[in-house]
C-alpha cells in the first residue's frame, strides 16, 4: 500500500461511488477501480461490498478508513510543520553565552528576537569559552556568544562590539582620583582572574593587556566564573578587570572604576557552525548584529 492508493481509497470510501470519487480525484474511473483492486490484493482484504446499484465498506474497509484518515491528517500536519520550520515561523534555538554577555547587549538581543519571532523557543546556557567551543562542535548549541572570539575553521564568527576594560574594586577603596585608577600605581594588588581553566581565556586577555603596560600581575587569585570573581572582590580579596558593560549593574561591596591609562578592550562575538543552514540561526545572527550596530 502506498500513499496514493490510500488517498484513492479514502475518496471512494467517503463518496461510496466510484464515479463521484473519480471526479473528485480528477481522474478516469477505470484507473481508479484498478488502483482499488490492487490495494485490496496487496492487503489481502476486500474493502468494499460491491452491489449492482451501490457499494458499502466492509469491516476491513471501515478500519482502513479510520486509520487512513488519521495517517493523511498526520502527514499534512507534518508537511505544514516542516514548511513553518523552513520559513522560520516556529522551532527552537539553543544559545550559549559567556556570563559577562548578560550585562551587555545579550538581553536586548533576546528581547528583540522574541518580539520578531515569538514562536521560537529559546534555550539559554551560560558557559565558558571552552564549553562554548565544545558544545558548538557537538551541536549541543546553535549559536555562541564568546569573548575572546572562538577560533575554528568549522565556525563562522561575527564581531559584535568592543568594550573598554574597567576594574572592579572593593567599595572601601579610597579612589581620590575622580573615578579613575592607574593600575601601575597600585602596590602588589591581588588580581582576581577567571576562568582558571581551560586556557586561553578571558583571563589571558587581561594578563596580556596588563603586560603591555608593564603592570605587575604577579599576585593572582584564580576562580572559574565572573560572579565568583566579583564576590571575591566584594569581600576585599582583590581587584578584577572586567568588560565595561559589567559596570552597569550595581553590587553591594564593590565599585567600578575606569582605568587610566586604558589597558585595552575586549570584543564580544557570535559564532555558529559553518554548515549551519537553519533559518533560525540566520535570523538570530541578523538580529544580534542589528542590535549591536544600534548600540555602537
Amino acid at each position: 500500500m502506498n500513499f496514493k492508493q490510500l488517498t484513492y481509497f479514502i475518496a471512494v470510501a467517503e463518496e461510496l461511488h466510484f464515479g463521484r470519487a473519480a471526479d473528485r480525484l480528477e481522474m478516469a474511473q477505470p484507473p481508479l477501480s484498478r488502483q482499488i483492486r490492487s490495494l485490496e490484493e496487496s492487503l489481502g482484504a476486500v474493502l468494499f461490498n460491491r452491489g449492482r446499484s451501490a457499494i458499502s465498506l466492509t469491516q476491513a474497509g471501515e478500519r482502513l478508513l479510520e486509520r487512513g484518515k488519521s495517517i493523511v491528517a498526520q502527514l499534512e500536519d507534518t508537511k505544514l510543520e516542516v514548511q513553518r520550520l523552513g520559513e522560520g515561523a516556529e522551532g527552537r534555538l539553543r544559545i550559549g553565552f559567556v556570563g559577562s554577555a548578560t550585562f551587555g547587549i545579550l538581553p536586548n538581543i533576546i528581547k528583540s528576537f522574541r518580539t520578531a519571532y515569538a514562536d521560537i523557543n529559546l534555550s539559554l546556557f551560560p558557559m565558558n569559552n571552552a564549553q562554548l567551543h565544545r558544545s558548538l562542535i557537538s551541536r549541543e548549541i546553535d549559536v555562541a556568544f564568546a569573548r575572546p572570539a572562538l577560533k575554528d575553521s568549522e565556525f563562522v564568527t561575527r564581531h559584535l562590539l568592543d568594550e573598554p576594560l574597567i576594574v572592579a574594586v572593593p567599595d572601601a577603596y579610597d579612589e581620590g582620583t575622580g573615578g579613575l585608577i592607574d593600575l601601575r600605581s597600585l602596590k602588589d594588588p591581588n588580581f582576581v582572574l577567571y576562568p582558571e581553566t581551560p586556557r586561553p581565556s578571558f583571563a589571558d586577555v587581561v594578563l596580556s593587556s596588563c603586560e603591555n603596560l608593564n603592570i605587575d600581575t604577579g599576585n593572582r587569585i584564580w576562580t572559574m566564573d565572573l560572579q565568583t570573581a566579583l564576590s571575591l572582590v566584594a569581600i576585599g580579596e582583590g581587584i578584577c578587570v572586567v568588560p565595561s558593560s559589567v559596570g552597569s549593574a550595581t553590587r553591594n561591596g564593590l565599585r567600578y572604576m575606569s582605568i587610566h591609562p586604558a589597558i585595552g578592550a575586549t570584543a564580544l562575538s557570535i559564532s555558529y557552525r559553518l554548515d549551519e543552514q537553519g533559518v533560525h540561526v540566520n535570523n538570530f545572527v541578523r538580529v544580534a548584529q542589528s542590535v549591536a550596530r544600534n548600540v555602537g
